[in-house]
């Protein structure tokens, strides 16, 4: 069965399965609307899913995708797309979602795109190299440590600091400052490890990351 088959076939299972169990859920979310808690910026990497790893259903997250699910700064007003934010003023502003979740993971293609020696610059290596950049500092930090000895190490290092990052940027944006200040909003780093298939939550006071659970 070629790619596109396997898709119809499973919209046909989808609506036999579980549409028909979820009919009056799914019915009011589409004349309704959407009113979901939490957000999550995830990694566009197709083995990671927010909802299935969270077992959320149709409603609970919305979800915003990109490479190496990072947050660019705050800049009000420059000539160049903003999707990732203005997804998030649309979660924040509107849907006034109370939690932020930034999910990182492991085996990362973008993260590793920065210690990349064929990758060039990012003025080379075109989108994915400028959006990259929202990440430099934090491979500039990596590539001055010295505990870390091996580009694999760096790798994965640079897949969990990279969060907090995200973090910081995402405090930079005047319409989550004052939600978080209000008490509205809280903000949360997660990181997926797809081989163990464990999450764990960022301590930013500690820079360590704890297993969800066991």
């Amino acid at each position: 069965m070629n790619p596109i088959d396997k898709l119809m076939q499973g919209h046909t299972d989808f609506r036999n399965g579980f549409y028909h169990e979820n009919q009056a859920l799914l019915q009011e979310l589409g004349s309704k609307g959407q009113s979901p808690k939490v957000t999550v910026i995830s990694c566009c990497d197709s083995r990671v899913d927010p909802a299935v790893l969270t077992t959320s259903k149709p409603g609970d997250l919305f979800v915003i995708r990109n490479v190496a699910n990072l947050v660019p700064p705050y800049v009000e007003k420059t000539s160049s797309w903003h999707g990732t934010s203005a997804a998030l003023q649309f979660a924040v502003c509107h849907l006034e979602v109370e939690h932020i979740i930034v999910l990182g993971h492991a085996n990362c293609g973008g993260i590793r795109s920065l210690f990349d020696p064929e990758g060039g610059t990012a003025e080379d290596s075109g989108f994915i190299g400028t959006w990259m950049r929202i990440a430099d500092k934090v491979r500039k930090q990596i590539l001055e440590d010295p505990s870390l000895a091996t580009q694999e190490e760096r790798i994965s290092a640079c897949e969990q600091r990279s969060i907090q990052i995200s973090l910081d940027n995402l405090r930079g944006y005047p319409w989550i400052a004052d939600r978080i200040s209000q008490g509205q909003l809280e903000l949360h780093g997660w990181f997926y490890d797809l081989v163990a298939g464990k999450l764990s939550q960022l301590n930013e006071t500690e820079s360590q990351f704890y297993e969800i659970c066991d």
